[in-house]
């Protein structure tokens, strides 16, 4: 296998970034070179998602890309789709490997042989046998790092995929974790963003929980920042949002799935929380760390999503002292109970409200932006573009620093002075 070379392309999550980086690292060490995608690589790993229709399709759309940039090459899929429609991967003209859930992580044990199959190899095992934990991280691609703490979700929400394509939640021991997470530590990264399915369930079936990992994380010395990903409401504890507020390095920033803001709905779609349970997270957190970024999952268009329903989300939403929303348009998915539970919403309709719900995410980041400037803030500088660097704020402002500044992955001190047409912050840099 030596002198091979390996190109990845990732759909979807932090998590899946998480693992193709992780995947490629393990390659490396077998004598594969990773390259680019568009230099014809010897084989192709396309990391799927499976959350919308959107992400199937375009599958087939990379596959067909790979055998354009090298006809020859050996084509392995690999995600929650492969996990989830297997046969339907493997019927893609050009695809010549799919593996599952946990036949990914050994994929090494599958590339003795690199000739283009006459037909797709299927190596994919059924989810509930799919039980150990592979912890990950990315690296080398991005000053930041998405560190996988914990897989998989026992929450089956009505509408939701993700424990059919990952399996049951899981997770390694907080010093098993604190181990990769030293490795990180020993590189350049500044920032580690945690990652997995579902955080806040880190250590289910143990005597271990999230707060026990996060309390030792704050410890590592190297990493300067730590950001959670998204996290359930009902396993966001008080204590967790105290620990945030206290910790120099755990930032005030927080991505919470919400999903409807109607009641009725919530318990159709087998949420573990009610709006006020919401709303009391939001509140706290806000009142230990009134500059907190607060990121909302809306879902709009699921079945019994009547006018006053989704008003009642609107209403809710705009209610709050949140920051930006990430709106998903309610999709059918196979073997979930959401298509059972109400009335269909019909496209068009989810569209419109999916575009008004976009309209108040504007609306609520250009509030919380301009409450932002004046302030002195902590800058990550990230990437470089027409003469100008941007970067992130510990609490999620994008900022735009004009002119030739060559420090990449340095935080440096920086003024906020105002807003763009592009809802960035303009900074200066204060020495």
């Amino acid at each position: 296998m030596n002198h091979r070379t390996a190109a990845f392309y990732t759909l979807g999550c932090k998590l899946n970034f998480s693992e193709t980086s992780t995947i490629a690292r393990d390659l490396e060490e077998e004598g594969f070179a990773r390259v680019e995608f568009e230099k014809g690589a010897d084989i192709y790993i396309i990391n799927t998602c499976s959350v919308t229709d959107q992400a199937d399709k375009k599958c087939r759309n990379i596959v067909r890309k790979a055998l354009k940039y090298n006809p020859n090459a050996f084509v392995v899929v690999i995600g929650c789709y492969a996990q989830l429609k297997p046969k339907e991967i493997s019927s893609i003209d050009g695809v010549d490997l799919v593996l599952g859930a946990q036949e990914k992580f050994k994929i090494s044990n599958y590339l003795n042989k690199l000739d283009k199959n006459s037909s797709a190899v299927v190596m994919n095992k059924h989810i509930k046998h799919v039980n150990e934990f592979y912890p990950g991280y990315s690296q080398g691609d991005r000053v930041r790092s998405f560190f996988k703490v914990q897989d998989g979700c026992n929450y089956f929400c009505s509408f939701c995929t993700i424990p059919l394509a990952r399996g049951k939640s899981r997770s390694g021991s907080v010093k098993q974790t604190i181990l990769k997470a030293k490795e990180l530590a020993n590189s350049e990264v500044k920032e580690v963003v945690l990652t997995g399915v579902n955080i806040g369930d880190f250590g289910n079936g143990t005597n271990e929980n999230f707060y026990d990992l996060i309390k030792e994380l704050d410890k590592i010395e190297n990493i300067d920042r730590f950001r959670i990903s998204s996290i359930e409401p009902d396993l966001l504890s008080d204590q967790i949002i105290e620990f945030v507020h206290n910790s120099n390095k755990f930032v005030p920033h927080f991505h919470i799935p919400l999903q409807s803001g109607s009641d009725q709905l919530l318990k159709s779609m087998r949420r573990r929380y009610d709006t006020k349970l919401y709303s009391d997270k939001i509140e706290k957190i806000k009142k230990l760390m009134p500059n907190a970024c607060i990121g909302v999952d809306v879902i709009v268009g699921y079945p019994g999503e009547t006018d006053e329903e989704f008003n009642k989300t609107m209403n809710f939403l705009k209610s709050l002292p949140i920051s930006y929303l990430h709106v998903f348009t309610y999709s059918e998915r196979a073997n979930t109970t959401a298509p059972r539970m109400g009335e269909v919403v019909p496209m068009e309709e989810r569209r419109k409200r999916s575009k008004q719900l976009r309209i108040l995410s504007l609306k609520l980041k250009q509030k919380f932006y301009q409450e932002q400037i004046g302030s002195q803030e902590k800058v990550l500088l990230e990437t470089k573009e027409d003469n100008s660097i941007y970067g992130f704020t510990e609490n999620y402002i994008k900022v735009k620093i004009p002119g030739e500044i060559e420090l990449k992955n340095n935080i440096v001190k920086v003024k906020l002075k105002e807003l763009n047409s592009d809802i960035e912050a303009i900074g200066e840099i204060i020495n």
